[in-house]
């Protein structure tokens, strides 16, 4: 350890916003959280209100670092929900529109329409990804399309890092990284920039965009009126990608997932773009400039030279990842919306109540369907259903569906990569649910690695932020300080897992295309 003071990080979230501050040894010394309020104008539609968000992360910084003095803070990282976005006047700075949430299916209609056109395989050749209206393009187009008569010399444009980075600075950087904007639908993989031909297919003026800057970079430093002192911004990610970073999956062959209001399994693969077959996605795991190098490896063993960043001054992790919509959103709809818990702790032991599912099999398509089947028009049902059925065997029905998710995005990313995946990492607040992670171990037939300290995603981009500044010296110090709580290991009820598992992918395929 170089440097005496603390790490201020924010993970702002999809369900609250938090704010932690870590001292030297890496330990968290203080920390802040607020609930976000969900708004639902209609059916399939998710929005967040900017102006809230940024109150809040104002709110949980400083109940955070209550205890501490704020000069004393020599960095801070920030990890953001990825996606959702929204369009503000650069002159008022307030949000023209609420933000539209990456869970948003608004825009499904649009995506449907470039499918039948043609694009579906140059957007994946330049992005890594599918069309699907989980990804940022289509819904600044249809933000845009509100204000059809709005100056766009005087708007400005960007997902959550980027909004509350602007914020942060007192309005004086318009930026974000490559991690976040490599989940936009309209940065070009290779390049590592926006890319003109996108911009022009969406209608998107370049202007309107941030600044893309390494993941570990200088991103400005905060207003010191926002917590009372200028705080060097060193480290910006997704925070799926932040989790990973925290995991210490900086090398092909290592993955993890987290369990959160979605479930998203993210694989590093080096620094070569892995193209899946699989309906994965290739993404900017993170970047950071050159004469950095030596804090991250992300240096792959064989690259292909076709799909390498063609971007010179960067180091760049890639990763695939199968992005898995509705996780812990329905342990939360099975305790405000069916009424039959009343916490999640409690689905643990109902689930652990009944020797089996009782017949029962979940598909949470609340919002859809993502990795491996991209379909937007897929819902959520459950089959089975007899008179002997009891709330217990729907709640155990739920677990073993976020779990049978996971399954099918571990064999697509299996069957993409040379490097097979032998243990997966996890993190989330469903990772808490210890039938869950058994059942999981269970029927991947792999162990699962439970870390003691769960807050990996807020982890990862103070390790990030601290690492970028010289806080810390050694990324492979860090990650082997972590410890690990508990590790699941297949058991007794791999076979009858297996088996429903397959049964569950017979009942997936009947929610398949539902809706028009």
């Amino acid at each position: 350890m170089t440097i005496n003071g603390y790490i201020l990080a924010l993970d702002l979230g999809t369900t609250g916003n938090r704010a932690f501050v870590f001292n030297a040894e890496g330990t968290i010394v203080g920390s802040a959280y607020k609930e976000l309020t969900q708004y639902y104008p209609q059916p399939g539609w998710l929005e967040h209100d900017p102006q809230a968000i940024w109150q809040d992360t104002c709110w949980v910084m400083q109940n955070a670092i209550a205890q501490i003095n704020p000069s004393e803070i020599v960095a801070l990282g920030l990890t953001v929900q990825r996606e959702t976005c929204l369009i503000w006047d650069k002159t008022t700075g307030k949000p023209l529109h609420r933000a539209i949430v990456w869970q948003d299916r608004r825009t499904a209609t649009l995506c449907h329409q470039l499918q039948a056109q043609g694009y579906t395989q140059e957007i994946y050749d330049r992005t890594g990804l599918v069309i699907d209206a989980y990804f940022s393009a289509t819904k600044l187009r249809w933000l845009l399309d509100q204000f059809p008569d709005v100056d766009h010399d005087n708007l400005l444009a960007g997902t959550i890092d980027t909004w509350v980075l602007w914020n942060l600075t007192g309005g004086r950087v318009h930026a974000t990284d490559h991690s976040n904007a490599s989940r936009t639908m309209l940065m070009n993989l290779q390049t590592c920039e926006w890319d003109e031909t996108l911009l022009q297919l969406f209608q998107i003026p370049a202007h309107i965009l941030p600044q893309i800057h390494p993941s570990l970079g200088k991103f400005g430093v905060t207003d010191a009126a926002v917590v009372g002192a200028s705080i060097p911004i060193t480290a910006v990610l997704g925070d799926q990608q932040a989790a990973l970073f925290g995991h210490g999956c900086d090398r092909p062959g290592l993955m993890k997932c987290t369990y959160g209001t979605g479930s998203f399994l993210v694989a590093h693969t080096g620094s070569e773009i892995v193209r899946s077959q699989q309906q994965l996605i290739s993404t900017i795991a993170w970047t950071q400039e050159k004469q950095s190098r030596g804090m991250v490896s992300t240096i792959s063993n064989s690259p292909l030279l076709s799909d390498l960043c063609r971007a010179p001054n960067l180091d760049v992790g890639y990763a695939l990842e199968g992005s898995m919509f509705t996780s812990g959103a329905c342990i939360q709809w099975l305790r405000d919306g069916l009424k039959i818990i009343a916490s999640a702790a409690e689905t643990e032991s109902m689930a652990n109540q009944v020797p089996d599912n009782g017949g029962v099999y979940f598909i949470p398509a609340f919002s859809g369907l993502g990795a491996p089947h991209w379909d937007m028009s897929a819902r959520g049902a459950f089959f089975g259903l007899t008179a002997r059925v009891q709330p217990q065997h729907l709640v155990r029905a739920v677990l073993e569906a976020i779990a049978y998710q996971v399954v099918e995005v571990v064999q697509a990313i299996n069957a993409s990569s040379s490097t097979p995946m032998g243990r997966l990492t996890v993190d989330g607040g469903a990772c808490e649910n210890n039938f869950l992670m058994q059942f999981q171990a269970d029927v991947l037939g792999i162990p699962i690695e439970r870390p003691t300290n769960r807050d990996t995603t807020v982890q990862g981009a103070a390790f990030a932020a601290g690492l970028a500044i010289g806080f810390w010296s050694s990324y492979a110090a860090l990650v082997e300080h972590r410890q690990i709580e508990r590790v699941f290991e297949p058991g007794m009820g791999r076979d009858s897992a297996v088996t429903n598992f397959a049964i569950w992918q017979k009942a997936l395929k009947r929610t398949l295309a539902w809706t028009d």
